[in-house]
C-alpha cells in the first residue's frame, strides 16, 4: 500500500468547485471534512447516545459524544507520534510534510465518526437487534411467504448480526444520494476495521479483521470501489484494513479502558481498595521479570497508582490520584501503541499484519486488566442491567411481539408496512425466556420491569 493513495481525497459524489480566492488560504481537503462532519446532525446525534452509563443525571458522565470527541484527540495524537517519530524504526516514506499532516487529520474525522451507527445503549442494542431479526424473520410475511425466503443468506446474517461499524458505514454512503456528509475515501476507508462480509465473519480467526462483520451487502459494491480507490485490495480480491484503521482501533482502546474507568469510579461503583486488587490479582507476579515482561510493567504501574495515593486515603485525595494515574496510564499505552505500528509497519503496509497495537507490547497485560475492570465494575451492575432490560423489553414490544405473525402491505406511497394480527402481553415466551436466562441479580430486576 501506498501512501499517495491511502491517502485519497476523492469523494463519493462531485462538488461544485470552489472560488478561486479560497485557495489564498488553503487548508486540506480533511480539514473541510471535520468541519462538516462536526456541523452534521448525524454527530450531534451522539450527545444523546449512552457510552457506558445510560440515561445519567450527571453531566460529568461522558456520552458517545464526549467519548467520540476523546477517541478523536488520541487518534490524531498517535498520527502525530508516527510522522514524528525519531527511533530507528520511523516509516520512511512519510517524509513529505503534507502526508504528515493529512494522516493526522485523517484519524481527527475517523475519531469522531467511529461510533456513529451505534445504536442506543450500543452492544448491548446491536444484541436486541440482532435477537429480534433472528426471532422474526420468519413471523414477518411478505406476499404470503416469511420475509426470510425474500432474503439472500448475506442479507439474513446482516440483520441477525447486526453490526454498528457496518451501520456508520452505511450512514456515510448515503452521500451518493445527496447527504452532507460527503467525505474523503481515506476517512470511509480508515473507519471499517473488519472489511469482511457477515457470511465470512470468524471470530476464532487468528485475523482481528475477521472478528465482526464491516459492511452489509446493500454496501458491499460501494466498499469495494473505495478499497479499490485507496489501494487497500490484494491481487486475489480481498480487502485488508488501511494502515491508519490500526490506529484508530487503539485510540478507541485507549479511551474506553481509562476515561469510561474514571466515570465508574466517579459513580462510585468501586473504590480505589478494590480497583487495586482487583488489578494486582489479575498477573502471575512469578512471571516478573524486570525491565522485560510485560507483569513488570503492569505491576509498576500498580505500584505507581499505590505511591500517587499516598497515605492520605480520602475520597478526595483517591479522586485525584486516580485521574492523574489514569493519565499517565493512557500515555503509556500511546506510547506503546506507536511502538508497535513502527515495529510492524512493513506487516501493516503489506496487509500481512494480523493482530492489534498492543499486542506483543510492555503493556498487552495492563489494557487487558483495564478492560476486564471494567466488565467487573461496570458492566454488570444492577443499575446498567436494569435500564439495558427494560430497553430490551421496550424494543421487544414496539418491533412486534415475538408472538405474533406480521404481515407486510404495500402503503399507497409503496413502502412496506408491516402489520401485526395478534395481541402481545410482557409474558410472551420469548421475554419469559429472555428473564429465565438472565443471571442473578438482574433477573429480579428484569422480571419487576416486564410486570410494571
Amino acid at each position: 500500500m501506498e501512501w499517495a493513495k491511502l491517502l485519497s481525497t476523492e469523494k463519493l459524489s462531485s462538488e461544485p468547485p470552489e472560488p478561486d480566492s479560497f485557495k489564498e488560504y488553503p487548508i486540506n481537503a480533511f480539514e473541510k471534512d471535520y468541519s462538516r462532519i462536526v456541523s452534521s446532525a448525524a454527530f450531534r446525534r451522539l450527545q444523546d447516545k449512552t457510552q457506558v452509563f445510560p440515561l445519567d443525571k450527571s453531566d460529568f458522565i461522558r456520552t458517545r459524544l464526549t467519548h467520540s470527541i476523546e477517541v478523536s484527540t488520541i487518534a490524531r495524537q498517535l498520527g502525530i507520534m508516527i510522522s514524528k517519530n525519531t527511533t530507528q524504526y520511523k516509516p520512511t516514506d512519510i517524509a513529505v510534510p503534507e502526508d504528515a499532516e493529512a494522516i493526522a487529520s485523517v484519524l481527527l474525522c475517523a475519531g469522531l465518526l467511529h461510533d456513529l451507527g451505534n445504536p442506543p445503549f450500543g452492544h448491548f442494542g446491536e444484541t436486541v437487534i440482532g435477537d429480534w431479526f433472528k426471532e422474526n424473520l420468519d413471523r414477518v410475511k411478505y406476499k404470503g411467504q416469511p420475509l426470510r425466503s425474500w432474503l439472500s443468506a448475506q442479507m439474513i446474517a446482516d440483520l441477525e448480526n447486526f453490526e454498528g461499524n457496518a451501520q456508520a458505514l452505511r450512514i456515510l454512503l448515503k452521500a451518493k444520494h445527496g447527504s452532507s456528509l460527503n467525505l474523503s475515501k481515506a476517512i470511509i476507508s480508515t473507519l471499517v476495521k473488519y472489511p469482511t462480509d457477515s457470511c465470512s465473519v470468524d471470530k476464532g480467526s487468528a485475523d482481528i479483521r475477521k472478528h465482526k462483520l464491516g459492511f452489509f451487502a446493500a454496501e458491499q459494491e460501494t466498499f469495494e470501489q473505495i478499497s479499490e480507490a485507496v489501494g487497500t485490495t490484494t491481487p486475489d480480491k480481498g480487502i485488508v484494513r488501511h494502515p491508519l484503521t490500526y490506529l484508530l482501533e487503539a485510540a478507541d482502546d485507549i479511551a474506553y479502558s481509562t476515561a469510561d474507568l474514571e466515570d465508574a469510579f466517579k459513580k462510585g461503583l468501586f473504590t480505589l481498595d478494590q480497583f487495586i486488587e482487583y488489578y494486582t490479582n489479575s498477573y502471575d507476579h512469578s512471571k516478573i521479570v524486570p525491565h522485560r515482561s510485560p507483569e513488570y510493567f503492569s505491576d509498576e504501574r500498580i505500584q505507581e497508582l499505590s505511591a500517587l495515593r499516598g497515605a492520605d486515603h480520602t475520597p478526595e485525595n483517591d479522586s485525584a490520584a486516580f485521574k492523574k494515574w489514569l493519565t499517565q496510564t493512557r500515555q503509556w499505552l500511546m506510547y506503546v501503541a506507536i511502538y508497535r505500528f513502527s515495529c510492524k509497519y512493513k506487516e501493516i503496509m503489506a496487509g500481512t499484519y494480523c493482530g492489534d497495537l498492543f499486542e506483543g507490547t510492555n503493556h498487552a497485560i495492563t489494557i487487558d486488566i483495564l478492560k476486564g475492570a471494567m466488565r467487573k465494575f461496570a458492566f454488570d451492575t444492577p443499575g446498567i442491567l436494569k435500564l439495558e432490560l427494560s430497553f430490551s423489553i421496550f424494543c421487544w414490544i414496539i418491533l412486534f411481539p415475538p408472538c405474533c405473525t406480521m404481515t407486510l402491505h404495500t402503503a399507497p406511497t409503496g413502502r412496506h408496512l408491516p402489520r401485526p394480527t395478534k395481541s402481545f402481553s410482557p409474558s410472551s415466551p420469548a421475554i419469559t425466556s429472555r428473564i429465565t436466562k438472565t443471571p442473578e441479580p438482574a433477573r429480579n430486576l428484569l422480571t419487576c420491569t416486564s410486570g410494571c
